[in-house]
């Protein structure tokens, strides 16, 4: 069965999410996998989604012509075989906080030490909280550590970072569950 990604964008207001999945029920499409969230003012979604009936793009495009009348920015990509499948984690799965003064080269600095590492990031979300005249960056890291690589290493080496950057970075295990 061919996927597909969808990805919309458009300026955030309550609603979008009902809008496009009662789309994509009545069209016959199943939701792989999904994720959404609010960019500054703007929504942003992408989902990976089948239909047993249809193959290309061409035959649902008009599918998604309703939230473009409302404004949304609606794309279409064919997936190669396989791109549905999720990723094999192996290792353990943590989640790292980072909280600080707003500057730039944080992310950058960050997912570089992971990267060095060979840890994964399976999900990073960045928001500014608090006061306008003084806010917070937070930033929440979803991670796989490497099986070699234990999460008291991980806070160690991230000592160095967090002077260097006057922020705060902690790091916690994500027990998974059988079901």
């Amino acid at each position: 069965m061919q996927h597909f990604a969808l990805t919309i964008i458009g300026r955030d207001r309550p609603g979008i999410v009902s809008q496009v999945t009662e789309l994509l029920f009545r069209g016959g499409f199943n939701i792989a996998d999904s994720s959404c969230s609010i960019l500054g003012g703007q929504f942003s979604m992408i989902l990976i989604i089948s239909n047993p009936n249809i193959s290309t793009t061409e035959q649902f495009s008009d599918t998604f012509k309703p939230l473009e009348e409302n404004n949304l920015s609606v794309y279409i990509r064919t997936l190669k075989e396989g791109g549905e499948i999720r990723s094999e984690l192996n290792g353990e799965l943590c989640m790292i906080s980072v909280y600080g003064a707003d500057k730039p080269g944080i992310v950058y600095q960050v997912a570089k030490e992971l990267g060095d590492r060979s840890i994964n990031i399976t999900d990073l979300n960045t928001k500014l909280v608090g006061e306008k005249q003084n806010p917070v960056y937070v930033m929440m890291i979803e991670a796989v550590l490497p099986d070699t690589l234990e999460i008291e290493e991980v806070e160690s080496w991230m000592e160095e970072l967090k002077d260097k950057l006057q922020i705060d970075i902690s790091v916690r295990s994500l027990a998974t569950m059988e079901l």
